[in-house]
Formats: C-alpha cells, sequence, structure tokens
C-alpha cells in the first residue's frame, strides 16, 4: 500500500498495517466530526507517526499512484471536515 502525507512524500506499508492505520483513523474522524481542534492534532500526528514509523519513504523521483492521501500535520479541523465530506457512507481519511 501506497500513503501520501501532503507536503511530505510518499511511503510504502504493508497490508498488515491497514487495521491500525484504519483504527487512528477512525479517531481523527472522530475529533474532526466534533470539531476538536486538540484532538485532531493529536490523533492525526498518531497516524501520520505510524505510517512515518512503520513505512519505508520512498525516493521523490519514483511516480506512484497513492493508495491513500492523508493531509500534513497542520491540516485544520475545518480543512479535515472538508475532506472527510459530509457522505456518512466515506468514512475517515482512509477507504
Amino acid at each position: 500500500m501506497i500513503v501520501r502525507i501532503l507536503g511530505e512524500g510518499q511511503y510504502r506499508l504493508d497490508d498488515a498495517e491497514l487495521d491500525l492505520l484504519n483504527a487512528l483513523d477512525d479517531d481523527v474522524e472522530a475529533a474532526a466530526r466534533a470539531g476538536d481542534a486538540d484532538w485532531l492534532q493529536r490523533a492525526l500526528e498518531r497516524l501520520l507517526d505510524e505510517v512515518r514509523t512503520q513505512g519505508t519513504l520512498l525516493d521523490d523521483d519514483l511516480l506512484l499512484d497513492s493508495d491513500v492521501i492523508l493531509p500534513d500535520a497542520d491540516a485544520s479541523v475545518e480543512q479535515v471536515q472538508a475532506w472527510i465530506g459530509e457522505d456518512s457512507s466515506f468514512e475517515g481519511l482512509m477507504p
């Protein structure tokens, strides 16, 4: 799985990480829907740290389609809310 963090780069992660990433993503979604900026920052940083820690940073010259695109750690509540959208059939940043 290829995950892009905006403004940072792409990481290759094993599919085995998907369950943990989805759990962390659920926390990001809950924080954004609650409109809690502090909670969102902590949750988003945990998600991004997991990608950075468990993933392998890919060379910038390598052009691959990303399976998942995540906002940077400074994303606002409003930005993440817009990213998630109002459609409840799509939850969180990760499908």
